[in-house]
């Protein structure tokens, strides 16, 4: 069987596994998203039927089967589940994203980055709907699809202060009809801007780190384990979601996205050479790796959210995959280093010229903290021939527009 075959269709086998790095002697109410969700998937089921509304332009088409997409769900109703007995742990998910998203030629901004026409295209990640969309809504169909399942009633998750993954978070527990509290990176800001804006709109129980607001990974990391504690002293049912959902189950996300990418590239124009994608907390990098089976076909750029991509992405993508009952991915990491910066969500030079240049070309909003780093990194690695004029490279565009309404990038689009 294909890997694809394997993605889409039933398993017949799930393998278990547990995400790194989480805390001994959790108190008992508190819910961890490292424990596989099968375990509870028969009291999931029996209260989480499957909810089928039409209407009109709500036809989506997952990996593997079609459905419709629930809209308009009267207050105290959750999305359905496709999830059934005997499934895969792909299949144990929530349909919040709308799915598929457009794999879209680009070859405006390929032309100018000297590709051949054909051979640039860009996976519109950024439009899956819920909470302004972004990347992390495939992750979350699988986080909250686990903490529904172990009857969690608040989702606990943290970030930096521009964080697309908390936002997005936010969004879900409130769609679920769930509470969320969040960390975030640094000092709270006189003036809320951006994602900031939106948490505090969406009405996230907000906790800020203080200090200078540079972000440290494993510092919040702790924080959201803190928050998750204090929550479970006080009696309620706390869900821990890491930075940026990058667990085993929310990795899961990704893979099935792998699956989507190579069916729509099959019809397009055939194989899939390279995919490239900013590296926070690879999550996303290390489930793309675990779908297409290859490290090698996977460019992350780090952004400079975590210090140890070298070593997480392949260990994580091994993880969902095992996870998912797949092999782990062959072939070698690839993260481009070079375009952090000062550090991250730090504005850069090439950043800004990368935003402008997919504006320009294409009308494709990019973003400061993640997208933007990671069209430059392509740049770099179209000149130092890394990434040839003809490689079949799919940019796979992870949202964060809001970010570019906070302080920093204010005067971005003005030349000279």
């Amino acid at each position: 069987m294909g890997r694809a075959a394997a993605v889409t269709g039933a398993a017949t086998a799930t393998a278990r596994a547990k995400t790194s790095g989480q805390p001994e002697n959790l108190p008992s109410q508190t819910v961890s998203h490292t424990e596989h969700v099968q375990e509870a998937a028969p009291a999931f089921i029996g209260w989480l039927q499957p909810l089928v509304i039409w209407q009109p332009n709500s036809w989506h088409q997952p990996i593997g089967r079609p459905c419709y997409v629930p809209r308009g769900l009267p207050s105290g109703t959750v999305p359905h589940s496709t999830q059934s007995r005997g499934d895969s742990a792909l299949d144990r998910r929530l349909l919040l994203a709308v799915l598929p998203t457009p794999l879209e030629p680009a070859d405006r901004l390929g032309s100018a980055l000297g590709m051949e026409p054909g051979a640039l295209w860009v996976k519109r990640d950024d439009v899956t709907g819920l909470g302004g969309g972004g990347n992390k809504v495939r992750k979350l169909e699988y986080l909250c699809a686990d903490a529904l399942a172990r009857g969690a009633d608040v989702l606990v998750t943290g970030g930096g202060p521009q964080s697309n993954h908390v936002r997005i978070t936010a969004a879900a527990a409130n769609r679920l009809g769930l509470d969320c509290a969040v960390v975030l990176a640094g000092p709270r800001p006189a003036v809320a801007t951006g994602n900031v804006l939106l948490v505090e709109v969406l009405g996230s129980e907000v906790t800020w780190l203080g200090g200078e607001g540079s972000l440290d990974h494993y510092a919040i990391e702790a924080a959201i384990h803190e928050v998750a504690d204090r929550l479970g002293a006080a009696g309620r049912r706390p869900y821990r979601i890491p930075v940026g959902g990058a667990s085993a189950v929310g990795e899961l996300g990704y893979i099935r996205a792998a699956a989507e990418l190579r069916e729509q590239a099959a019809v397009l124009f055939g194989d899939v050479d390279l995919v490239v994608v900013a590296d926070g907390s690879g999550g996303t990098h290390a489930g793309l790796a675990a779908g297409l089976g290859d490290l090698s076909l996977v460019l992350g750029v780090d952004v400079g959210a975590r210090p140890d991509l070298d070593t997480q992405v392949p260990a994580k993508a091994a993880e969902a995959a095992a996870l998912a009952g797949l092999p782990a991915p062959a072939g070698e990491v690839r993260v481009d280093h070079g375009h952090i910066g000062p550090g991250y969500g730090a504005p850069t030079e090439d950043c800004r010229q990368a935003v402008l240049l997919a504006a320009r070309s294409e009308g494709l909003v990019l973003d400061p903290v993640y997208t933007g780093k990671a069209l430059a990194g392509l740049v770099a690695a179209l000149r130092d021939g890394s990434v040839g004029p003809s490689t079949r490279t799919v940019f796979m565009h992870t949202g964060g527009m809001p970010a570019l309404f906070a302080g920093p990038y204010a005067a971005w689009g003005r030349d000279g």
